[in-house]
């Protein structure tokens, strides 16, 4: 599954997740700097091995590649030093961040970057963060982020490793390639039970959607969602924009309507999306499809970093009632998992097993093409992820953490992509899109947190 990101890009699918933490500096004696961050990360890293890692790629693709402990690793490579043009403001944080993401990782080093931004007009900081997905999914950058945040602003570093560091030597061509024929001797059947495991999935989602004898479940299926410019071919731009609104009144609005915090955050995107859509002139007339990451981690028989799986939701764009979206999302949610649960949690791994590693790189790059995307239905429409995060107040090298904003990579054919990252008492939203297919971002940004708003409304009047 970590090799099948590797595989899956392209000059414009980009496969990396950026994160954003807006910091306050005034926690901290002497200021955040890149040198406070340099140490941090030093005094820590033995914590997080994934940082000194690089691939070694296997001749003739013949297996996934390797992973060693870079020889050449230099810290100061991937840590830098940005300013925010004047005013300082979120938004031109914002062309920062897009820049930073719009720019794919080098493969000869480990899969990172870090840039401290400084220049914020309410004397706030930044911490950009960019990582390969290859390297981390959602539950181990919780992980990730437990090493690097604390409790308190002066907090001690950990106690050192107990055995230092070892690089390792850059294998030759000739020793990975029979690494690989060795593997593929000593375990021939590795792709057989993958498929076999595949089947079994598949013949039980099928039977939970059969009309007749099945569950009666109507599950959005990928590659029946409406064409709209969301769909268009992406290009290598990013844009991004963030927003907050308030965890309670996520809350007040599942309990007064019965739903999960969940189908909230999903019906609050539909309702932005849809008067978006109208204010381009772009409104379907059925609704969109978005996939919704779903976390796997110890259901699986494998291992690997990424261990995540895919639900598909309809999202009602075509209703005008935000009440009603609620609801319809809902019950669409709730179909959603029992094929989900049918499916199994090995199944996407499984497929990756199976398939090989050029496949997904031919098939996104024949997709792009304006003849194959201008004809074919879109995957998804786009991707919304819903991630925990931080009940409590957190620091970074003494800086308090007052926003943490997630952005996960494109798919083609979905130009945006939103999550959101509970933060004390907040949800951090943030949308990542192609700016060349799709404008006017933080129109969706303050039209989620709009959204929340009228929901908060509609559950009070319901309760009063």
């Amino acid at each position: 599954m970590d090799a099948s990101f590797l595989y899956m890009e392209t000059p414009t699918h980009h496969m990396h997740v950026v994160g954003v933490l807006i910091l306050d500096p005034s926690t901290m004696q002497g200021g955040f700097s890149v040198a406070r961050v340099r140490r941090l990360i030093e005094a820590r890293i033995h914590l997080m091995p994934m940082l000194r890692r690089r691939l070694v790629p296997v001749p003739l693709g013949l297996d996934h590649p390797l992973w060693i402990e870079d020889p050449d690793f230099n810290l100061d490579s991937h840590i830098t030093h940005l300013a925010v043009p004047p005013p300082g403001s979120l938004h031109e944080l914002a062309e920062v961040v897009g820049d930073i993401a719009s720019r794919p990782l080098d493969r000869s080093r480990p899969l990172w970057e870090m840039h401290v931004v400084e220049g914020l007009e309410d004397g706030s900081a930044a911490l950009v963060t960019k990582m390969h997905h290859a390297t981390i999914d959602g539950i181990t950058g919780a992980d990730l982020m437990a090493h690097l945040l604390d409790l308190e602003p002066g907090a001690s570093d950990p106690p050192p490793p107990e055995e230092p560091w070892e690089p390792d030597r850059v294998p030759s061509d000739l020793t990975v390639l029979a690494g690989a024929v060795a593997d593929r001797v000593t375990n021939p059947l590795r792709g057989v039970r993958a498929l076999a495991r595949t089947t079994r999935s598949l013949v039980d989602m099928g039977r939970s959607v059969l009309p007749f004898g099945g569950d009666g479940l109507s599950p959005a299926l990928p590659f029946t969602g409406p064409r709209t410019r969301l769909s268009a071919p992406i290009t290598g731009n990013r844009a991004v924009a963030f927003g907050q609104a308030e965890l309670d009144d996520f809350k007040c609005i599942k309990s007064a309507f019965g739903t999960t915090v969940n189908d909230v955050v999903l019906a609050a995107t539909a309702m932005t999306l849809r008067r978006w859509l109208l204010a381009h002139d772009d409104l379907p007339d059925r609704p969109l499809v978005a996939a919704v990451p779903v976390s796997v981690h110890g259901q699986t028989s494998g291992g690997g970093t990424n261990q995540v799986s895919n639900m598909f939701v309809r999202l009602p764009v075509d209703v005008d009632d935000p009440v009603r979206q609620l609801e319809a999302i809902h019950a669409e949610t709730r179909d959603a998992k029992a094929v989900h649960n049918a499916m199994g949690a090995d199944l996407i791994q499984d497929l990756a097993q199976i398939t090989p590693p050029g496949v997904y790189n031919l098939a996104l790059r024949l997709y792009a093409l304006p003849q194959v995307a201008g004809t074919l239905p879109p995957v998804q429409n786009l991707v919304i992820s819903n991630v925990p995060g931080p009940p409590i107040p957190l620091y970074i090298a003494g800086a308090r953490v007052k926003g943490i904003y997630p952005f996960g990579p494109l798919i083609e054919g979905s130009g945006i992509n939103l999550t959101v990252l509970s933060n004390m008492g907040n949800m951090d939203v943030g949308v990542i899109a192609c700016p060349d297919t799709v404008p006017d971002l933080w129109q969706i940004v303050d039209g989620f947190t709009a959204a929340v708003a009228e929901l908060r409304d509609a559950a009070e009047c319901l309760t009063a």
